[in-house]
């Protein structure tokens, strides 16, 4: 059993580990390829969170579901490069709306230079995905124009807020939006590129839709529970900022049921107040959150969502690489603990 990629899928085929690990590099170079820039300054602004690491979990997708057709197919490659390109243009954009100081351990584009400049950069790396994306014809096109609005979606849902709708609902819905989506189109475009059958396209769109948001999920786990080492940022950012992820929103959905109690209703407050500059507060929050049963309801959540993804794959025929999507289920719920 091997390790492949930086997200640490582990494989016991030593065919697909190879071709994935080949395909991964491929994808290494052809980011760095992509961030260049005749200007020096841009080259060393966008190459920034990509040489701060990052899992890969996109491109390792397209590369497993490229395995149900030809993996080693032109179109392949490239479309991992667009996916990656993409995700590091949106956080480069969420830092400066989060104010986040920190991301993959390491300064923020935004703390390390200033708002303009990430947003800038962001809005670079957009183009450089989108000259890739048109390499591989009007279809591709229309795939990612599809998710980049339900990204866009996404996130416009989550500033405005659920309204007089159910909170945990709307956090679902927008998580689809923000990280599904994207995630989904990873294992369409492997299966797409690799010709696989309408069928096996479907299926794997499916899944990436599912895994997507149990790795979300996770994440919102690992903000309340990790450390900055787990997790490639400060803990507790997201409390700091006032961004109620699933956590939050099952506890104060708990708080507010028959079942709550005076010490929720005060943790409740206690997350209301000014977290961005009252340290004791976040670290006391912090600690309460670790301790409540809401977190634990927010790993069962993510849980759900990684079997679903598995099950989702049970129309493909078995090999290395159907089980290789299913590893991914298991790791995405030891990221949540």
């Amino acid at each position: 059993m091997t390790v492949v990629g930086p997200f640490g899928l582990r494989v016991r085929d030593q065919a697909l580990e190879a071709d994935v690990q080949a395909a991964l590099t491929a994808v290494e170079e052809g980011l760095v390829e992509a961030t260049k820039s005749t200007v020096p300054f841009i080259t060393e602004a966008a190459q920034h969170l990509m040489h701060a690491g990052g899992k890969r979990f996109r491109p390792l997708l397209v590369m497993l579901s490229a395995q149900f057709g030809d993996p080693h197919a032109p179109g392949v490659v490239p479309s991992a490069v667009v996916v990656e390109l993409t995700h590091l243009a949106t956080l480069y954009h969420d830092d400066v709306m989060d104010q986040a100081a920190v991301r993959r351990g390491v300064a923020s584009a935004n703390a390390n230079w200033d708002n303009s400049v990430a947003v800038l950069t962001g809005d670079f790396l957009f183009a450089r995905a989108s000259q890739v994306l048109a390499d591989l014809g009007p279809e591709a096109v229309r795939v990612q124009a599809e998710a980049f609005e339900r990204l866009v979606t996404g996130q416009i849902l989550e500033t405005a807020g659920p309204g007089a709708g159910d909170p945990v609902e709307h956090y679902l819905e927008v998580i689809a939006g923000k990280t599904g989506s994207l995630v989904a189109v990873s294992c369409r475009f492997g299966a797409m590129m690799c010709g696989a059958d309408e069928g096996v396209v479907s299926t794997l769109t499916q899944y990436g839709e599912r895994i997507g948001t149990a790795f979300q999920l996770a994440d919102d786990v690992l903000d309340i529970a990790s450390d900055s080492h787990e997790s490639g940022k400060t803990p507790g950012t997201d409390l700091r900022e006032g961004v109620a992820t699933l956590p939050v929103l099952r506890l104060r959905a708990h708080a507010a049921s028959s079942r709550g109690t005076a010490a929720d209703r005060e943790l409740c407050a206690l997350l209301d107040s000014d977290l961005a500059t009252d340290e004791e507060g976040h670290a006391r929050a912090l600690a309460l959150l670790r301790a409540h049963p809401a977190l634990e309801q927010a790993r069962r959540d993510t849980v759900r969502y990684a079997e679903e993804a598995r099950a989702a794959l049970s129309p493909l025929p078995d090999s290395a690489a159907k089980a290789a999507l299913s590893a991914l289920c298991d790791a995405v719920v030891h990221r949540a603990g």
